[in-house]
């Protein structure tokens, strides 16, 4: 729908980024400058802060520290977990959502987030067209874990991958440097996609990596995983291992919940961590060794110090893309990213229909996967490289990074009773 005049918002949801706070940059820098946009908003907490009519008025923030937040970690604006209901057999949410974008008068809303967030906005988007309201909805994708659909990458990966290479590099050079045999194992993040804990390779590329690498996508065996280990402790005297977080058994099982209950997220998904932890203590009852179990993290979604020129870039790219296509009239779309070489590095900015971007997880392919899980293969390297190009981190005062410091005033609520 063209030619809308009315104000934007933009919302955030589920885990940070290093580069998160780029493409709000790029909303809000962009929309600022669009003559259809009469307004600015963030919604704080993502949808919850849209059902509580809490924004942050964008326009009072001074434009150098709108500018700092491309190299400011995590969500300026916070984000959420928190799921909507099925429409078809409980629409109050939406009618609620619908209340309060009439109220306000938000005629283009962003939404910066995942699967589930894409799945959000693809929901709402539905909804306003069905009750005929006109507002056109983009989405600007951000996740670590690098499983949007149709899309070469996701925002955030490349800085993720970056951390996770460099810290494994630094790793084993402090796991090798006793005389006595030791394992470590190391745990990334990565639910049913094993991208991140994929970018372990690139730190073996270096000849600086870990010995054995799992991946969710991949069964996994803990009798083989432990012959494994045994292999490697005779040959080299020393062990390092990369686990995904989500890697599972035959049976269907994470490696935790082998020997505890997991409990479940917003979205219904079991809260996983302790994967190291546990198969360390397995391994403590079969190897008279050193042990060590190391889980990265939130460090590795918040590891701005380490974040990759290219992902700032397109990051904050993406936010802006997704506004100017809003102003032009496209809606239910995701911005997205078609790499058009690798070397030189080259992608053309797309956009994706929000239906397809939602709710589908793209893995890491089988055949970039070692079949003795020592590692990934040259394809994954040359796919990799490039993501992980050039530095760019906040300055520093004090020896400290700078970091945006937002005024975050609230917009003023309105009591005025808009009819549904």
């Amino acid at each position: 729908m063209k030619n809308l005049v009315g104000n934007a918002l933009l919302g955030q949801s589920g885990g940070p980024t290093s580069v998160i706070n780029a493409s709000a940059a790029g909303v809000f820098i962009e929309a600022l400058n669009q003559e259809n946009i009469t307004g600015v908003f963030g919604a704080v907490h993502g949808i919850k802060g849209i059902l509580d009519e809490d924004f942050i008025d964008i326009s009072k923030e001074d434009l150098d520290e709108l500018n700092r937040l491309k190299n400011t970690p995590s969500s300026s604006i916070g984000s959420v977990r928190y799921k909507l209901k099925d429409p078809k057999k409980d629409d109050s949410e939406y009618r609620r959502l619908l209340e309060v974008f009439r109220k306000y008068n938000i005629r283009y809303f962003f939404y910066n987030g995942g699967n589930d967030s894409m799945d959000t906005c693809n929901k709402i988007s539905k909804f306003f067209k069905k009750e005929g309201f006109d507002c056109n909805v983009m989405g600007v994708p951000k996740t670590i874990d690098n499983d949007l659909n149709v899309t070469d990458h996701s925002p955030g990966y490349g800085s993720a991958a970056k951390y996770v290479a460099t810290t494994f590099m630094e790793l084993f050079h402090d796991a090798t440097v006793y005389d006595q045999p030791m394992i470590t194992v190391v745990e990334v993040m990565g639910r049913n996609a094993g991208w991140l804990t994929a970018a372990a390779a690139l730190a073996q590329y270096k000849g600086q990596g870990p010995d054995l690498v799992y991946l969710p996508e991949k069964t996994f065996d803990p009798e083989v995983f432990f012959s494994d280990v045994d292999k490697v402790l005779k040959q080299k005297g020393k062990v390092i291992v990369a686990v995904s977080e989500g890697i599972k058994t035959k049976e269907g099982k994470y490696v935790p919940e082998l020997y505890q209950e997991l409990k479940k997220d917003a979205f219904g998904h079991a809260q996983l961590g302790g994967t190291a932890q546990a198969l360390v203590s397995e391994l403590g009852n079969r190897f008279n060794v050193k042990l060590r179990a190391i889980e990265f993290s939130l460090m590795q979604r918040s590891a701005a110090h380490l974040a990759s020129k290219v992902d700032v870039t397109e990051a904050y790219n993406a936010g802006r893309k997704a506004v100017q296509a809003a102003v032009a009239g496209v809606t239910d779309k995701m911005i997205g990213f078609k790499r058009v070489s690798s070397n030189p590095y080259k992608i053309k900015y797309v956009r994706i229909p929000l239906q397809k971007a939602a709710n589908e997880e793209q893995k890491v392919p089988l055949h970039w996967i070692k079949e003795d899980n020592t590692g990934l293969t040259q394809d994954y390297i040359d796919y990799a490289l490039p993501l992980i190009q050039g530095d760019e981190k906040a300055k520093l005062e004090d020896g400290l990074p700078r970091f945006a410091k937002l005024k975050k005033i609230r917009v003023q609520k309105n009591d005025k009773k808009t009819p549904l």
